[in-house]
């Protein structure tokens, strides 16, 4: 079983990088918002400083909804979801494994990105730490949010439109939380308990939300 669920992992980290477009395109859009920030309000280091964390986040959280809108579709398109249905292996632990695959390939890039993105905005050392651990933290649970919206949404003909309306207010609770932790670090608060209560969130949901969507997509496909 371990085999077969690292097998997967590996292959669709593969395919990801492979179809580079479902990567690319959120590292791409995620770097143009971020730089086009200070353009549409104004270059000083203080407000920069300030109000720079909550647009990487927002641009983070938007990024997500690029890589996550087609999560499912070329599987069902092959017929590929409907094999893995009959496998030994659950079907939530598979998912686990793509889920897994996909962060990497479109989260992690934007989360190694933070460092330099903080550096060009004068942030401090301090808040670029808690910046980039907020998002390891908070990233997990945009694409499984965003992975069981998919899942909801399979099948609708505008699925798009809808895709949006469903992810984000339900990621409007991390996008808050995950600022509210810089904002603390900017304030030379202690955001240890914030931060663990972010990741152990994030722990409850990877062991909850794979069976969930696992369920999701069994009705879907059924209908």
């Amino acid at each position: 079983m371990l085999k077969h669920i690292r097998f997967v992992f590996y292959t669709e980290l593969l395919l990801l990088f492979r179809r580079s477009q479902e990567w690319l395109y959120p590292v791409g859009f995620f770097v143009i918002v971020v730089s086009l920030f200070p353009l549409a309000f104004t270059p000083d280091p203080v407000f920069l400083q300030k109000y720079v964390p909550g647009c990487i986040w927002i641009a983070a959280m938007l990024a997500s909804l690029l890589s996550i809108g087609n999560s499912f579709a070329s599987d069902i398109e092959d017929g590929h979801l409907e094999q893995l249905f009959l496998h030994q292996t659950p079907l939530s632990l598979i998912l686990l494994a793509k889920l897994s695959a996909i962060w990497m390939a479109t989260q992690l890039p934007l989360i190694l990105l933070t460092p330099l993105l903080g550096v060009l905005f004068h942030l401090s050392l301090q808040t670029i730490i808690a910046l980039a651990l907020s998002l390891l933290f908070g990233t997990p649970l945009l694409t499984l949010i965003g992975s069981l919206c998919t899942a909801l949404t399979l099948g609708l003909r505008q699925q798009g439109m809808l895709l949006g309306l469903l992810i984000l207010p339900l990621l409007s609770p991390v996008l808050i939380f995950g600022v509210a932790i810089v904002q603390q670090s900017q304030a030379a608060l202690p955001i240890v308990g914030p931060l663990a209560f972010l990741a152990g969130f994030s722990l409850l949901l990877i062991s909850l939300l794979p069976w969930v969507i696992a369920a999701t997509l069994r009705v879907g496909l059924d209908s």
